[in-house]
């Protein structure tokens, strides 16, 4: 029996025509873009509830994508294809992977050039926008359920995907290997609170610089007098920064007023590694160590949290599941 793949347009490079680039209306693109579709496999396309520059994407946003994926499920729907921008890519991987498991067979796409030339009229005469999608259609049928992004010939597990290139048609990095990072992790069932708490999920990730430490201070200072949800310190190496003990004090303050405080690397790949000295303070005030597989997956998971649990007491209790 055939498998039908439900091919959801999100926005992007790949729908964008003229020059300047601009996206073209999804009523207009939508038949544009069925025109291209592969014969041998039953296709129907949607259009997502969000239609916008990936770069201005919000958690909210692919909460209402998710929440039509799971409609659609509902309707017998169990492979998909997510057209979407490059910039946020691998946000949207990571998050609809945290949120779906392995309840479907999931994968997105982009690409770096639009479909249609700048008229609109025809496909484009160099593009890498037909080669990512015909890969993803065919990885939606072939590849083990869960959740993927396809581009440049490459299936790349969401939760590990990195934008390395900004213009480069090799554009991500990620594991290939094995799906173990999407096992154990239960579907979250999206409704409208869901989304509208969404909408107000407010992260901030600060990336450590070679600064003295009271000028550290004097910033978290800053950023204390109105906390966001979520800090993010990206530290140097396997995760390690230097603190005083009003770093420490002013950071324990800021889980007080109902900020999770996590700390990851700066570093792409590698991971925190606790075996250094320098890091016990971390276990001492209480700050959250990440365990995710790439900062897009580190925002993922936070906002699974902060959807879950309303006290980081609660994120404390639970963020080894």
């Amino acid at each position: 029996m055939m498998k039908k793949i439900a091919l959801i347009y999100m926005g992007g490079t790949f729908g964008c025509i003229g020059e300047p680039l601009s996206p073209m209306p999804a009523e207009q693109f939508i038949p544009k873009l069925q025109h291209i579709l592969p014969l041998h496999l039953e296709i129907d396309c949607f259009t997502a509830p969000v239609i916008r520059d990936s770069s201005a994407c919000i958690a909210s946003d692919w909460l209402q994508l998710l929440e039509q994926i799971q409609h659609l499920q509902l309707q017998l729907y169990q492979h998909f294809v997510i057209i979407h921008g490059t910039d946020t890519l691998s946000y949207a991987s990571a998050v609809l992977s945290r949120f779906m498991g392995q309840s479907a067979h999931v994968v997105l796409t982009g690409s770096q050039y639009p479909l249609l030339n700048a008229q609109g009229t025809d496909s484009r005469e160099f593009t890498d926008a037909i080669d990512n999608l015909n890969f993803a259609l065919d990885s939606a049928v072939q590849a083990p359920a869960g959740v993927y992004l396809a581009f440049h010939h490459q299936l790349i597990h969401a939760s590990t995907a990195l934008k390395v290139h900004t213009t480069a048609l090799n554009a991500f990095a990620g594991s290939t290997e094995g799906n173990e990072c999407h096992a154990g992790w239960q579907p979250l069932a999206v409704h409208e609170p869901l989304i509208e708490k969404a909408r107000h999920f407010n992260c901030m990730s600060l990336m450590m610089q070679p600064i003295a430490p009271e000028l550290l201070f004097a910033n978290l200072q800053a950023i204390a007098s109105n906390p966001p949800h979520v800090l993010i310190l990206q530290g140097f190496g396997t995760g390690n920064i230097a603190v005083s003990a009003d770093i420490i004090a002013l950071l324990q303050a800021l889980r007080q007023q109902g900020c999770a405080v996590i700390i990851t690397t700066q570093v792409p790949f590698g991971g925190i590694d606790q075996r250094y000295a320098v890091s016990q303070w971390i276990t001492d005030a209480k700050i959250l160590i990440s365990n995710s597989s790439s900062h897009a997956d580190l925002y993922a998971k936070a906002l699974k949290m902060y959807l879950q649990y309303d006290a980081v007491d609660q994120w404390l209790a639970h963020w080894q599941n």
